[in-house]
């Protein structure tokens, strides 16, 4: 297994070792490493039918009761309405009784210890261990996604375990991770659970985080950022068609998204997946990149990451790195400050963290490894200019 591809493997687990899953959650380490697969008690293994559905049952946050026993769940903008005994867009939100559940409170999936650089997530504490919690199921339907095993099938199509908030904060501690992240699938789905897990761990003096498309709303996305540390948001293009045909979703709301975390003051990363033929126009990145100097700020860290053939786009290549070069050169040419090219083991310069004031390299990485880091106080260490981020 390669340490630094986590889609591989997640794909490795699902299409060839998924007899490991049952076992009990993974825990990924450091690539070639003994424990690149560890199984970790939970309260109890459950199969991939009813029992496993009775048993993560919690009445879930954010909805409106509408006549005839139907349910408006108010979780994301789907707003969906939900008949009795129906599940909403995502599958994992039923309506019981005119009631509704969450069918993956603590039902995590998997459990993954990684380099927080994998979220991605570069300006937090750089190169310390995350532990990265995800369950089944997505509210979008992206034909690019590379976590589809997990995303694209419901809870009851997938074999996982039980925790509880507590049990994930136990096991990071005794992992030696600084923090909790909520990613993989979409963790908006996961809202209650994810939600529990960052109040327990904030307690226990944890940082938190989670990696989502941005399709919450406003009040739950208020409201759990009062326990979050740090967000990764993927904006997928700067184009409602793609939006649209690509995801089943819509751009509008995935910036107000943007806005609501940089408004309450939570650190903030962006990943823009380069897909040839889509997504990647100049235009449209340039449109993108002047956007986010204007409304979010130049400050934000944007990660321009490198698309490979998935699900069910496999007729379109992979992105040629000089494409990724090129929408880091236009990003900068908006001011952007930091900038990052992802998915390209090796590159030179890509992946590392330079001061936007005299040009000094101030975290060198390879890929996800932290080589060096010449941060002080927060800031250059040659110029004294302070560095946007999570720093001690």
């Amino acid at each position: 297994m390669e340490s630094t591809n986590r889609r591989e493997f997640l794909r490795k687990v699902f299409l060839g070792t998924g007899a490991a899953l049952s076992l009990g959650c993974l825990v990924s380490g450091n690539a070639g490493s003994p424990d690149s697969f560890i199984s970790i008690p939970g309260s109890g293994s459950l199969p991939k039918h009813d029992k496993m559905r009775k048993a993560s049952r919690k009445e879930a946050m954010y909805y409106t009761r509408l006549d005839r026993q139907r349910i408006r769940c108010d979780l994301c903008f789907r707003k969906c309405i939900i008949s009795e005994n129906g599940t909403g867009f995502c599958r994992v939100r039923e309506n019981t009784g005119g009631k509704l559940y969450s069918l993956v409170y603590g039902n995590a999936a998997g459990l993954q210890i990684d380099p927080i650089e994998m979220e991605p997530m570069y300006h937090m504490l750089p190169g310390h261990r995350n532990l990265c919690v995800y369950t089944a199921s997505c509210n979008f339907r992206c034909k690019h996604c590379h976590n589809w095993h997990i995303s694209q099938r419901g809870p009851s199509q997938i074999s996982a375990r039980q925790y509880s908030p507590r049990d994930i904060v136990r096991i990071a501690k005794r992992r030696g991770c600084k923090s909790i992240s909520h990613s993989i699938n979409e963790p908006t789905v996961f809202y209650e659970f994810m939600y529990d897990i960052a109040v327990a761990a904030k307690g226990e003096g944890l940082l938190t985080l989670f990696h989502t498309n941005g399709y919450i709303s406003p009040e739950p996305l208020r409201d759990v950022l009062q326990f979050m540390d740090g967000v990764t948001v993927d904006l997928k293009a700067f184009d409602e068609v793609f939006y649209k045909d690509i995801s089943m979703a819509s751009l509008q709301p995935v910036l107000e998204t943007l806005q609501v975390i940089r408004e309450n003051n939570v650190h903030l990363e962006i990943v823009y997946l380069v897909i040839p033929t889509l997504n990647d126009s100049m235009e449209e990145i340039g449109n993108m990149c002047r956007w986010i100097s204007k409304h979010i700020g130049r400050d934000i860290p944007l990660h321009f990451n490198r698309f490979s053939p998935m699900y069910q786009l496999t007729n379109l290549p992979r992105t040629p790195v000089r494409t990724l070069e090129a929408a880091a050169d236009t990003a900068r040419q908006n001011r952007l400050r930091y900038v990052y090219i992802g998915n390209v083991p090796g590159h030179q310069t890509g992946y590392s963290t330079h001061c936007p004031a005299c040009g000094r390299m101030l975290i060198r990485r390879t890929h996800f490894t932290v080589e060096r880091n010449e941060l002080k106080n927060g800031g250059c260490s040659n110029c004294g200019m302070k560095i946007y981020g999570i720093w001690e």
